[in-house]
């Protein structure tokens, strides 16, 4: 069973996300075959060669985004990483450029074999809710971010008892 284990605020740079975009349409259940396809292909290799943004975490990324009115037309699911702002896209990527501003970031423990850290949005909103960070930024397209860290080593290194922590993090609106 996950756990939400700690929760906080952290301000992140303006930065460039490169990576790969997927819909509903590439689901097989969720998006773990498509994180094969990054592997075995060495896309992150690729992004890794781009360079880092050395004041955050430089971790893989899940990134999201849509409109919760219309979910099923909206939803993206990207893979990749954030890169300095002015980073050049190698051809295949795309990218989404990010200002400057907070996001909420819950820790979830669990095992990640069982995909019970994978279906704990709503627990992580009500989260931030509780901690004051109610207020999600959006776009011009009524579209929210959210986005799962996969930080080395709290998601790469299981604990004793076979958990591991998943970053789950949404932007946060300035208001």
């Amino acid at each position: 069973m996950a756990e939400i284990v700690k929760v906080y605020k952290e301000h992140l740079p303006s930065l460039r996300f490169i990576g790969k975009c997927y819909t509903n349409a590439d689901r097989d259940g969720g998006f773990g075959h498509k994180w094969m396809e990054w592997f075995r292909n060495g896309w992150f290799g690729e992004l890794e060669t781009l360079g880092s943004e050395m004041n955050i975490d430089c971790s893989y990324l899940g990134f999201m985004r849509c409109n919760s009115n219309n979910f099923e037309n909206t939803f993206e699911y990207w893979i990749g990483m954030f890169l300095p702002s002015d980073t050049s896209v190698p051809d295949g990527y795309d990218f989404i450029d990010l200002d400057e501003g907070s996001i909420g970031v819950c820790w979830i423990k669990g095992k990640e074999d069982d995909g019970s850290i994978y279906g704990m949005h709503d627990a992580c909103i009500d989260k931030f809710q509780e901690h004051n960070m109610g207020s999600f930024m959006d776009d011009n397209e009524k579209r929210f971010y959210f986005f799962e860290r996969y930080n080395c080593p709290r998601f790469s290194e299981k604990d004793e008892q076979g958990n591991v922590i998943l970053d789950y993090c949404v932007y946060l609106s300035d208001q």
